[in-house]
């Protein structure tokens, strides 16, 4: 995917949603490839208040507690500038971004 406009799907956690004031999923135009860089650069330009929730401020790395999924993969520890699978640059399937639960034994 180049020089083109692309309509994602992304879905985002509750809390996040409620932040955005969106609901459920929804779509986002992200201009040129199509990678985790650029559609977080598209919701944040989008929904400004977002910014800092999903990645830091100072080094745009995610949040220890959040993960990026697409086509049922984790792609939480993918280079941010290498491509989505063609089904979310597409639109036939979201970009998930989903909170991490950690826990263990009671």
């Amino acid at each position: 995917m180049t020089d083109s406009v692309h309509n994602v799907r992304v879905q985002i956690p509750y809390h996040l949603r409620n932040l955005a004031r969106v609901e459920g999923e929804f779509a986002l135009s992200v201009e040129g490839p199509v990678t985790i860089r650029s559609v977080l650069d598209a919701l944040e330009q989008r929904y400004p208040m977002l910014c800092g929730t999903i990645r830091e401020h100072d080094t745009l790395k995610r949040r220890a507690f959040l993960r990026f999924f697409a086509c049922e993969e984790d792609l939480s520890h993918q280079s941010p500038d290498e491509e989505l699978p063609e089904a979310v640059a597409s639109g036939k399937e979201p970009f998930l971004i989903i909170g991490a639960i950690a826990g263990g034994c009671d």
